[in-house]
């Protein structure tokens, strides 16, 4: 892919917003918030984490009685059970994580300097079970889906943090997720920011399309049109077959860069997830 050398979204009167290619994160996240901020005034600033929740009071309403009795609530107990079984080993996936797994999934995507690569939460739960010799799991949804979301659970409130060290490696991941953020593809020649950032508050057949900012915050999320809880990169691969390209392969290099800086934009919110949405 070619690197772009600037990303500029011009929102008709709405306004401009402009991420050179080689900017400071801090500056392109102070932009990105400031955008949002204006567009959706009437949201407070926390709100965000409520996705398309946060800007229509109509579907905030059904979401609400929804979450009442949320429809993630039995794969919570199977990612709670399954993180405290025994591996064959006697270990446990507490034995892999800071502070047990517990209360740590806001510190997720991270770049790991050893091994020069962005990783994620879920590439952190079957790198565990690698080490303790167990087979990993599928990357979309199932076990590693509920795994994850029982960490996200036990998350909520944590506010994400996100980090780009001082590693040319680190800031040149984070370019590369930018950039396939930005990047038209497909057979509709749409990218992530065409519906997220461009059109977010409009609607797409009968959905409304949700702001970027603060999406990864309900990650692993239940969606009605899946009947099923699935990870960010399950949706990443539904966003590409909806405009007819090509998806990569979830957890490879570019979902995983693409979701450091798509994470890193909602530095400062609360995590949230799981999540239910349409």
């Amino acid at each position: 892919m070619k690197r772009l050398l600037t990303a500029t979204l011009a929102i008709g009167l709405l306004g401009i917003i402009t991420l050179p290619v080689h900017a400071d994160p801090e500056q392109d996240l102070k932009q990105f918030r400031s955008y949002f901020y204006d567009r959706f005034p009437d949201t407070p600033k926390d709100d965000f984490i409520n996705g398309v929740y946060s800007i229509d009071p109509a579907s905030r309403e059904q979401w609400e009685s929804m979450e009442e009795f949320p429809p993630y609530e039995l794969n919570l107990d199977k990612g709670k059970e399954l993180f405290n079984t025994p591996f064959k080993n006697g270990k446990t996936y507490a034995s892999c994580f800071p502070d047990g797994g517990i209360g740590i999934a806001n510190l997720y995507p991270f770049f790991d300097t050893e091994s020069g690569n962005v990783i994620t939460l879920e590439w952190a739960i079957n790198a565990c079970r690698k080490a303790n010799g167990e087979a990993p799991l599928k990357w979309e949804k199932g076990p590693i889906a509920d795994i994850s979301a029982y960490m996200h659970y036990t998350s909520r409130g944590k506010i994400i943090n996100v980090v780009i060290p001082d590693d040319p490696r680190a800031l040149a991941a984070y370019e590369r997720g930018k950039a396939s953020f930005y990047a038209k593809r497909g057979q509709l020649n749409m990218s992530c920011a065409d519906c997220h950032i461009f059109n977010a508050g409009n609607k797409i057949r009968a959905d409304i399309l949700s702001p970027a900012l603060g999406q990864p915050s309900h990650f692993p999320a239940y969606r009605s049109k899946w009947g099923d809880l699935g990870t960010l990169h399950r949706r990443y691969v539904g966003c590409n077959d909806q405009v007819r390209a090509k998806p990569y392969a979830p957890q490879g290099e570019e979902y995983r860069d693409l979701e450091y800086f798509h994470t890193f934009m909602s530095n400062g919110l609360a995590i949230n997830g799981p999540g239910s949405r349409k």
